[in-house]
């Protein structure tokens, strides 16, 4: 742990929290009596790290200004243990603008900086959105390292995985944005342009899978084949060196696997099924999807350790009503069951707003959000309280802005410690470098 956290590290404050709005009402006053010095300051230090180690991101990185012990914390192994025992679990989202199919998933933000010259330079500074559905606040985050020519593609166990556009082998970073740490990983052996990416990081093992948009040649994509990387504290790793073909005349839209119990899941298009990697095996099967004839914008999404599916119903020949539907995948590993349906008043309004250009789905704990593509309109559903709820638009997007087309999400969870990451050092392999990389 100790490889993963040294004083040579970029500084934690590379990045930008900027509250947001929040729903709680917190109050500035407080008792005096309750806030007397001579009780607090005799605090023991173990139970004030056990508070901090409670405290949710944006209040963490404010208490690091406290004091110099509080600002080294970061770096205190024994701290950073006692954070991975007791830190509770936030299943928050991150989302990053929507921008056009030229720069992918996402385009950078300019920022103009000056020289002593007097010369202006622009240098471009990814940036992303922190969502905490609990409280419903934004926050926004910068990602100043990451290197230009990357998209986010996946996000697990608080690292977000960065491919890179370019056609041909894919690069891969690894990034946990609240301590500006960047891992890399080999790069894939195989030339892609915008395949689909699984990525699964755990405790002590870590699981990337690039899968389709195989080119078979400058000017041609088919979706052929999987490579998988995998390495884990008892010493086993493999390089990009386990493929796997992907199931004939398959259709997956390039984007991000949902993982569900050490398994990949993707859509299937033309017609709707559901694409299964299980990753100890390395191989794929395929799950016919409900009702796979009438949906519209189906989305997987993983909450509360289940596989839902969620997408409109439009059955233009029979007598039912339009509705958003969620059906849980059973254990069984083939059967579908539905578990809630959007109430029509409420679906009404969400179809007027989303006037056909579709939507996509994110899901982290109980909630799942569903995003209105090409606008900043969102719902967040709560499938323990079977509530539903619009989402304040994010404060920080440049909304109308002609360039922007909405947000693509990912379910993350904030961190302070990612230490698996330190299983990458074991290897020898030559990585490539990066114009721009800061090590």
């Amino acid at each position: 742990m100790e490889g993963a956290f040294s004083n040579s590290m970029p500084s934690p404050f590379s990045y930008t929290f900027t509250p947001g709005i929040s729903s709680a009402n917190v109050t500035d006053t407080v008792a005096n009596t309750w806030m007397d010095t001579r009780i607090w300051s005799k605090l023991p230090q173990p139970l004030i790290d056990r508070v901090i180690a409670f405290l949710p991101p944006p209040a963490f990185f404010r208490a690091r200004c406290v004091c110099k012990r509080w600002y080294s914390l970061l770096f205190s192994s024994n701290f950073l243990e006692l954070y991975i025992q007791i830190s509770p679990r936030r299943h928050w989202f991150l989302f990053f603008k929507h921008k056009s199919l030229k720069s992918y998933i996402c385009g950078n933000n300019s920022s103009t900086t000056r020289s002593s010259g007097g010369q202006t330079s622009t240098a471009n500074i990814f940036e992303g959105y922190l969502f905490d559905p609990y409280d419903i606040a934004w926050y926004r985050i910068s990602f100043p390292l990451v290197p230009s020519g990357f998209s986010p593609a996946a996000a697990s166990g608080g690292l977000i995985c960065w491919v890179s556009d370019e056609a041909g082998a894919k690069s891969i970073i690894l990034c946990n944005p609240l301590i500006g740490s960047l891992t890399q990983l080999p790069p894939t052996l195989r030339p892609r342009l915008f395949p689909s990416t699984g990525f699964k990081a755990g405790p002590s093992s870590i699981d990337v899978a690039i899968a389709g948009d195989d080119l078979i040649s400058p000017y041609a994509v088919k979706n052929l084949s999987t490579e998988s990387f995998h390495i884990d504290a008892g010493g086993f790793y493999s390089l990009w060196g386990t493929t796997s073909s992907l199931p004939r005349l398959c259709g997956l839209e390039s984007g991000q696997m949902v993982c569900v119990d050490d398994r990949f899941y993707c859509m299937n298009y033309n017609p709707f099924s559901v694409l299964v990697y299980e990753i100890a095996e390395n191989s794929w099967c395929k799950i016919q999807a409900p009702m796979r004839r009438f949906l519209r914008s189906p989305s997987l999404v993983e909450s509360m350790d289940k596989l839902i599916l969620v997408a409109a119903v439009e059955k233009s020949k029979l007598n039912v009503p339009k509705s958003l539907r969620l059906w849980s995948l059973q254990a069984c590993g083939t059967t579908w069951v539905e578990i809630e349906r959007m109430p029509q008043q409420l679906y009404q309004q969400f179809e007027e707003l989303e006037a056909g250009h579709g939507f996509d789905c994110v899901g982290h704990g109980k909630f799942i959000a569903i995003i209105i593509r090409g606008s900043d309109r969102a719902l967040l559903f709560d499938i323990c309280r079977k509530a539903w709820q619009w989402i304040p638009p994010c404060p920080y997007m440049n909304h109308g802005g002609e360039d922007v087309n909405g947000l693509h999400g990912f379910a993350y969870e904030p961190t302070v410690t990612t230490p698996v990451t330190g299983l990458l050092d074991q290897l020898t392999v030559p990585f490539q470098s990066f114009s721009g990389f800061i090590g």
